[in-house]
């Protein structure tokens, strides 16, 4: 009698399964789901019932580089990292066999397919738009496994060396093209100026030779500075008119 109650002790021990918050648990009866355990101590017995634990949490899968040719025909590498939970346990048990394994490999072909259906400029400036796109995508397909994808992220593009070399050249000769640009830009505010201001000197009286006065006070500055000073027409014919008076007299 004894040894029956410590065999049913036993028994009952051996059947006591824990379920952690984080978890669901998964009972089957005779090999058919029967349903899903909340965390907690449930009393499984063996032989006629089974139990699985899957674990609810947020996971993360890297997609490892994979080699993919864009619309215009460049031949790149690219990775990224996928992040998904599980909304259904027994959808993800019994659905899929590996459902960690799905997910990557499905998150490849996917990654594969919007990189061919793009041009590298789209690929490099618009990242986030097709990390979205493999997102939604891939969450679509892994629905039926009681699966959630929550976000995607393309790490790394790698190009090609002499691609590199191309996009260096490409750069440099747009860099080029915009200070070509603006130096242009400054010459003809530099032009519009000084007509400007020779518009000005010539309408005033007395502007020029004031103007004269401020260089070659500028000038005078530097002792080491030659001047050669320009006397205008109008203070030669003063100068003259001053002489003929003086004869005169």
């Amino acid at each position: 009698m004894i040894a029956i109650l410590v065999f049913l002790l036993v028994l009952v021990l051996a059947s006591i399964k824990q379920v952690n918050e984080y978890e669901r648990g998964i009972l089957f009866f005779c090999g058919k789901f029967r349903k899903l355990l909340s965390p907690g101590w449930h009393i499984v017995f063996p032989i006629f019932y089974s139990f699985k634990k899957v674990d609810v949490r947020t996971k993360t899968v890297d997609v490892p580089e994979q080699e993919a040719i864009t619309k215009d025909n460049v031949s790149i590498k690219i990775n990224a990292v996928l992040y998904y939970k599980i909304f259904d346990a027994s959808k993800s048990v019994l659905a899929v066999e590996n459902f960690n394994y799905a997910v990557s490999q499905l998150a490849q072909t996917t990654m594969r397919n919007i990189v061919g259906s793009v041009s590298l400029d789209e690929l490099l400036s618009e990242r986030d738009k097709l990390s979205s796109e493999i997102c939604k995508i891939v969450d679509e397909a892994t629905d039926p496994w009681g699966i959630k994808v929550e976000n995607v992220e393309l790490k790394d593009v790698a190009l090609p060396e002499e691609m590199k070399r191309v996009i260096a050249k490409v750069a440099e000769a747009e860099r080029e093209k915009q200070a070509v640009i603006t130096k242009a830009a400054g010459e003809v505010e530099a032009s519009n100026n000084l007509a400007q201001a020779a518009k000005v000197l010539g309408t005033a009286p007395g502007a020029l030779h004031l103007r004269t006065l401020a260089t070659l006070n500028d000038l005078s500055s530097d002792q080491s500075n030659t001047v050669i000073f320009a006397v205008p027409i109008e203070g030669l014919e003063a100068l003259k008119g001053i002489a003929d008076r003086g004869n005169r007299q």
